[in-house]
């Protein structure tokens, strides 16, 4: 018995097939047209170039499977959160779709909050209204182009609107939802005080899903253009963000992640869903029942290192710029890193503050340089491990994930600046492998994720905190912290 997991990502689309022990059997992937960016800060893409790239992934998965090949038994999908994909009476989309980092909203988020009350907000949504969130980018169209809001039948985020090519069907998970601001993530349904506070009509909202329960089934007409067989039952998965953490087995309280990609995410598990009353946190309802999250998110993780890397260091390997930082003493010698380079997320909600390099001297060498980025990243996530301790969340084993697990000195330095062991998988397949195993427990061939995550995940590394790191990095996170308030006044 094989499961299908897709992620419909900002870049491409990526589809793997796990067996039922949670062994990958095949993937393949499609990149997507770049979204079109005509003024800055805007982002869209045509959603169905989405549809285009996910019947090659899933063509293209199936046919790298071994001999001999058994039926797919189940699918789900995940893919990138906040998009808002507006559709027509007739399932037609309206126009192309404003995409995560679309950031141009900030007016609207601005009325938003005044209409509702910053408090009240939170207390709907458990968060404050932001450019990335999907009603924020549906007010915009209401505002600029009346003419499309007023065809809107159907709104959707961008897995959704493929799950929908698939299938016929309109639907969302509850993890994928809490993205929107439109979700009441406490009780796990729609808000119908801010939709109708937005003018958003309730009918235009596809029905609420746990992440791993059927909700659809593959058409006839989508079976003959991907190869899976018609009927075949699509459990709803999650966002990005609730996928990749079921891949990586963070599922119940105390697991945290701490995933370095373009952006950073540290993600959480809770019992209950946990407000911060400043909302300088995330707080989604879980791709596990009856669970919820907590995140944090720092824009430019990955970024800040490939910005360094494009701009200083061009034909220069990854590999060859961290061999020359290792040989930096922890600290960097005191030059820092913050790194802003499109505004930050968590924990100052501020998009217009900007990246900067503090305290260069003579001594100070390229090595130095790639050191403090580096650090700088850390740094920042470990800002969101302060609201976690601020708010009693608790943390009992820490995995890393993307590009921040890969190398052995961004592992160290992030073991000395969180001040806990960290995890390192053995395969890290991300949210299409966390999506695999939904549709594993959507089929019944798993009682829960916590049983389908203990057969396919695997812990291949352990990095207990150097103590000489932990001890210059709690000074140096004490310095670093400074950085955001000088850089704040600089615009004023």
């Amino acid at each position: 018995m094989w499961f299908l997991g897709m992620d419909v990502g900002t870049g491409g689309t990526r589809a793997v097939i796990v067996d039922g022990a949670g062994k990958l059997m095949g993937a393949a992937s499609c990149e997507h047209a770049p979204f079109r960016a005509e003024h800055p800060g805007w982002a869209e893409q045509d959603p169905e170039d989405w549809w285009r790239a996910a019947q090659e992934a899933i063509r293209g998965a199936m046919a790298s499977t071994p001999e001999p090949r058994e039926p797919v038994a189940a699918i789900a999908l995940t893919g990138q959160m906040h998009g808002a994909v507006m559709l027509d009476e007739a399932g037609a989309v309206l126009r192309p779709s404003l995409i995560w980092c679309d950031t141009r909203t900030q007016p609207e988020c601005d009325w938003l909050t005044e209409t509702i009350g910053y408090e009240r907000l939170i207390e709907l949504t458990c968060n404050p209204a932001l450019p990335n969130f999907t009603l924020a980018k549906l007010l915009w169209v209401k505002t600029h182009q009346p003419e499309i809001f007023a065809k809107i039948r159907h709104l959707m985020c961008p897995k959704d609107y493929v799950r929908y090519r698939l299938t016929g069907e309109f639907a969302i998970d509850v993890q994928e939802a809490s993205g929107t601001l439109l979700l009441d993530v406490t009780h796990r349904r729609w808000s119908r005080e801010v939709a109708e506070a937005a003018g958003i009509e309730m009918n235009w909202l596809p029905k609420v899903y746990e992440s791993p329960e059927i909700c659809a089934r593959i058409s006839e007409k989508a079976a003959g253009l991907t190869g899976l067989k018609a009927g075949t039952p699509v459990a709803a998965g999650a966002g990005d963000q609730g996928a990749g953490a079921v891949g990586m087995g963070i599922l119940q309280p105390g697991s945290v992640s701490a995933t370095i990609g373009t952006s950073g995410v540290v993600f959480a598990a809770t019992a209950e869903p946990t407000k911060d009353p400043k909302g300088r946190l995330h707080t989604f309802c879980h791709a596990v029942p009856g669970v919820w999250h907590v995140m944090g998110v720092t824009q430019s993780a990955g970024l800040s290192l490939h910005w360094l890397r494009g701009t200083f260091f061009a034909g220069q390997s990854y590999d060859a710029m961290s061999e020359a930082a290792a040989k930096v003493p922890a600290g960097s010698e005191g030059l820092e890193w913050a790194p802003y380079l499109l505004g930050e997320r968590t924990p100052h909600l501020d998009p217009e503050v900007r990246a900067a390099f503090a305290g260069i001297g003579v001594e100070h060498t390229g090595a130095h340089f790639v050191r403090a980025v580096l650090e700088g990243v850390a740094y920042s996530l470990e800002d969101t491990f302060a609201l976690f301790r601020e708010l009693g969340i608790p943390v009992t084993c820490i995995r890393l994930g993307g590009g921040g697990a890969r190398g052995a000195l961004w592992r160290r330095i992030q073991a000395g600046i969180y001040g806990h062991a960290v995890e390192v998988l053995a395969a890290e397949e991300g949210g299409a492998f966390g999506c695999a195993l939904m549709a594993g427990v959507g089929a019944g061939h798993w009682k829960n994720l916590d049983e389908a995550c203990g057969q396919a995940i695997e812990v291949a590394q352990r990095i207990e905190p150097d103590a000489g790191d932990v001890a210059a990095y709690k000074a140096g996170y004490e310095r670093w912290r400074k950085l955001y308030p000088a850089l704040r006044g600089l615009r004023n």
